[in-house]
């Protein structure tokens, strides 16, 4: 087998990933058009209709979402390296599915699911969310579908939508806002991401302790800066098993701390005492 050519950078041209803008484009004017024209009819009177803080999380999830589906990081990915794929699948799962759960108002999400309320009563249920989210994350890191996914932009982007939508579901028992789907207690959440943490260091230790090639469609592909196939996979494997689980383990110590703050706070609450 011939050696792949080493490249660098400048060897992979820039270009506009339409598929991404139109993305971006649609979630943005709809979060708008949701928060300036449904607030008034459909937002509580009593609430803001949306802080500047669920703008900054909604903005900072389609920046992530951005930066991934972009050139350097999609393109190295699709052209040479694995590990660079492996960077878009954890932020597309980890990070940007939280950040926007996080910066969506409520009402506005919850007029948004609301034709399909009954379903994700189901789809949220903790154990059938992770279920569906680790199947999702199996199946798309099975060599087959990597393959198809570098060779077939319009699969690469509905795979990536399919985790994306597993990934809401997996995080919406944690973080989901509408009062109808109610979140896990402080105690439970951290156990569920805990068990979260310890599913996708199956995959992740194939591609770390493997002897050859996981991905045969890689081991062809010009080596960005002269790193080897093996090295690419060792690296994308620590990726997902170490990167993955202490984001989630970050995660977990926020709800930690964040329940013993509550907890002090209302220990030190005045108790009112009837009068004799």
């Amino acid at each position: 087998m011939a050696t792949p050519p080493t490249i660098g950078l400048e060897d992979i041209p820039f270009h506009l990933h339409g598929d991404t803008l139109a993305v971006l484009l649609t979630l943005a004017a709809g979060y708008v058009y949701g928060v300036r024209r449904l607030a008034p009819r459909y937002a509580p009177a009593s609430e803001t209709a949306v802080t500047r803080r669920q703008v900054a999380w909604f903005a900072g999830g389609l920046a992530l979402f951005a930066v991934v589906r972009s050139w350097p990081v999609h393109d190295i990915g699709d052209s040479s390296l694995f590990t660079f794929h492996m960077i878009e699948h954890l932020v597309l799962t980890l990070g940007v599915p939280p950040m926007l759960l996080r910066g969506t108002p409520w009402w506005l999400l919850r007029l948004l699911v609301r034709p399909i309320l009954p379903a994700l009563r189901v789809l949220t249920r903790p154990l059938v969310a992770l279920v569906l989210f680790n199947t999702a994350l199996a199946v798309i890191h099975a060599p087959a579908v990597v393959e198809l996914m570098l060779t077939s932009e319009a699969a690469h982007l509905g795979l990536h939508a399919l985790l994306m939508v597993t990934a809401t579901l997996m995080w919406w028992p944690v973080i989901g806002p509408i009062p109808d789907l109610p979140r896990l207690s402080p105690f439970m959440a951290m156990g569920y991401l805990f068990l979260q943490s310890l599913v996708p260091t199956v995959p992740a230790s194939f591609l770390t302790f493997a002897s050859g090639p996981v991905y045969p469609v890689y081991a062809d592909l010009p080596r960005l800066w002269g790193l080897s196939v093996l090295d690419d996979q060792l690296i994308a494997g620590l990726l997902m098993k170490i990167g993955g689980g202490l984001l989630l383990w970050a995660v977990i110590a926020t709800i930690w701390f964040l329940w013993a703050a509550e907890e002090e706070r209302a220990t030190r609450r005045p108790t009112v005492r009837p009068r004799a």
